[in-house]
């Protein structure tokens, strides 16, 4: 069986790769990672706030007036609240890449230039097989229109690509009006690879204590519809590698993305919730899946129902929506 695909112009053994998580921080859990199947881990992602706290000496700074304002008590975090800081991240980096024979994909998680561009050749120099661009911009601006919110997420793109060798992903959301031509202009600007979809922090209201707490809940895989209709129209027509991410927990969704378009599935939400070994879990059943569907490779699954090639292309748009409505069954009232 010929699980192998390539995604970032690298040949992996098999389209599971570990997403950006807190279960990358540590060596030996990369080690784990490798040894129960995963083809390629993506970093811990590293936030440009650190670089530019690093950059421009603000730790200091930052902590004078803190208590001059109820509002700036919690406006910043601390320096320890980050999990690894931009010189221990070059490290770890060449730490993991001594540990593994899988290539490591770094993350720079971020919303403007800043010291990307900079600190990119040193995640290069320090070993990364590759770049991740997280993109986290939530416009708050009344005045900035979603071309300039577009523009800069290109810019971004080809400051970076501009400066480094290896390929570089960008990880986006979905909240585009045209998400289609985005994705295409991205594609167009160099992005070696588009991973699909990151998640916009969602604050919550404490009734107890009256605050907005953070509130991260883990992804289902019902979140993996979002991603299967993108990758499924987009498959074919971007030259960019396609990657699923944050939905992916079981054989059966690694199968419905494989068949959409996707070069990989990178799991997160379903490792945090069932170990690390999950990852193997999920590899045997899909091999014993594939078997008993007589299929010998992931090539043969790839795109097979792509909008492209599917063989009807209507159901990743709005004429689906009007026959789900008509079809959807209520149950009598009692």
């Amino acid at each position: 069986m010929d699980l192998s695909t390539n995604y970032l112009g690298l040949k992996l053994r098999t389209p599971l790769v570990p997403a950006a998580s807190p279960l990358s921080e540590n060596t030996d859990s990369i080690k784990q990672m490798e040894d129960m199947g995963a083809s390629a881990v993506v970093l811990y992602s590293l936030f440009e706030e650190q670089l530019r706290q690093e950059r421009f000496e603000l730790a200091h700074s930052m902590e004078q007036g803190t208590f001059s304002s109820p509002e700036a008590l919690t406006y910043f975090p601390e320096p320890e609240e980050f999990h690894l800081g931009p010189d221990e991240y070059l490290t770890h980096i060449a730490k993991a890449k001594a540990a593994v024979k899988i290539p490591i994909i770094a993350s720079l998680n971020g919303s403007s230039a800043g010291g990307w561009t900079q600190y990119a050749k040193l995640i290069q120099q320090a070993g990364a097989d590759a770049l991740e661009l997280n993109n986290y911009h939530i416009p708050t601006d009344l005045d900035q229109t979603a071309a300039d919110v577009e523009k800069n997420y290109l810019d971004i793109l080809r400051s970076v690509k501009s400066n480094v060798t290896i390929p570089v992903a960008v990880k986006l959301s979905p909240f585009f009006t045209n998400f289609a031509n985005m994705a295409k202009r991205l594609s167009e600007a160099g992005a070696d690879c588009l991973v699909l979809f990151n998640r916009f922090y969602q604050p919550d209201v404490d009734l107890e204590t009256l605050e907005i707490r953070p509130n991260i809940l883990l992804r289902t895989p019902m979140a993996l519809r979002l991603p299967l209709r993108w990758i499924a129209i987009l498959h074919g027509r971007v030259t960019a590698s396609l990657a699923a991410t944050s939905c992916i927990h079981r054989a059966s969704d690694v199968l419905k993305t494989l068949m959409a378009g996707a070069d990989v599935t990178m799991l997160c939400s379903a490792l945090i919730r069932h170990g690390i070994r999950q990852i193997g879990t999920i590899e045997r059943d899909l091999v014993a899946w594939m078997e008993e569907h007589e299929y010998e490779s992931v090539q043969q699954l790839k795109g097979s129902l792509s909008q492209k090639n599917c063989p009807d292309p209507t159901a990743f748009e709005r004429a689906q929506y009007m026959r789900a409505i008509s079809n959807y069954y209520l149950p009598p009232i009692e």
